[in-house]
């Protein structure tokens, strides 16, 4: 009779221990902006399976999809508004409400310097003050952007720096102000919607990253690649703040960890890329089109002189004027 008590109770104590753990095992759901065959969205599932891998019993990472599940402008605030927990976006979908972002757009570090110098914190806390989310990590740091034209790019005669007058070129929130300098007729549309527009001819240009042209099948249409690139990419994954805090410190480790791993192998691997993405260009006959001396000094001057503008504009009506000197220190030193 004592046996049977005993194992009656051992029964019951590892009865409720399975039911701790599976309770225990948190669900973080998640959505990401672009569709699932660009390269950044394949670093971004990369970082999921990580997660579920090292979090089982712990956290786990369910993706609702990308844009098809949340349009991929309204993710950044679905995030904040709870709707959905977690979100891989660029930084510049919602940098009107978080200006400091822009200084990662301005970076001549790569996320794993900005981490080390407190950069990273300092975004962090910034969004965690002006957005209710959680800034886990800074992926795919260092990829420049180029402007890809369908016809052969001009270039102003008074200073060599590319003439977009009369051009129609999509826009997005992070080359808004660059675009308008150089007198662009911009469109601002999703990336999801650029093929299309560029088939029917409402857009003759689309500034994009280095890298990423083939995927999206826009090399059908553009035939030029404007020399040198600019900015840097700005994607990062960030958590609801509310569910954040909730989480157990298990939890919070298993994701913050992966995310600083991830930002140091996605700047790696897409440094190797670039080589791919290039010859590919080539291959496919586009051809490179380079300033000169003096009209890239000018070029890159306008690009980023035109991001500092606007985030120094932005955080002055924040009242955070004075932290612009200190995010220049520690995303772009001289």
């Amino acid at each position: 009779m004592k046996r049977l008590v005993t194992l009656l109770a051992a029964a019951a104590m590892s009865s409720t221990l399975a039911v701790k753990t599976a309770v225990a095992e948190e669900i973080v759901t998640a959505v990401h902006a672009f569709p699932p065959f660009l390269v950044y969205t394949k670093t971004f599932l990369e970082y999921v399976d990580a997660v579920n891998e090292r979090g089982a019993g712990v956290v786990q990472i369910e993706v609702k999809g990308g844009p098809e599940a949340i349009k991929m402008f309204e993710q950044p605030k679905a995030v904040r508004d709870g709707v959905v927990d977690m979100v891989h976006t660029p930084g510049s979908f919602y940098g009107a409400e978080v200006p400091e972002i822009d200084a990662m757009v301005a970076s001549k570090n790569t996320a794993e310097q900005t981490r080390a110098n407190g950069g990273t914190a300092m975004i962090d806390a910034a969004h965690q003050k002006r957005f209710n989310v959680k800034y886990l990590g800074w992926v795919d740091s260092g990829v420049g952007f180029n402007i890809f034209t369908v016809n052969e790019p001009k270039f102003r005669s008074s200073d060599g720096v590319l003439d977009l007058g009369g051009v129609k070129i999509r826009d997005n929130p992070i080359y808004t102000a660059f675009l308008k300098s150089l007198e662009a007729t911009t469109s601002p549309m999703p990336s999801t919607e650029a093929y299309g527009a560029l088939e029917k001819g409402v857009i003759d240009a689309v500034p994009w990253t280095s890298i990423g042209i083939t995927d999206l099948k826009w090399d059908k249409f553009v035939k030029y690649m404007v020399q040198p690139s600019f900015y840097s990419t700005d994607l990062g994954i960030i958590v609801n703040l509310d569910r954040w805090n909730a989480l157990s410190a298990d939890a919070k480790k298993v994701l913050q960890d992966v995310a600083i791993e991830m930002e140091i192998k996605s700047t790696a691997d897409r440094v190797a890329d670039t080589a791919v993405y290039m010859k590919a260009y080539a291959d496919g006959g586009m051809k490179f089109v380079s300033h000169s001396d003096a009209g890239t000094a000018s070029y890159l001057a306008l690009a980023y002189d035109s991001v500092w503008a606007r985030l120094t504009g932005r955080m002055e009506e924040k009242g955070s004027g004075d932290d612009v000197a200190k995010l220049r220190s520690l995303f772009a030193p001289d």
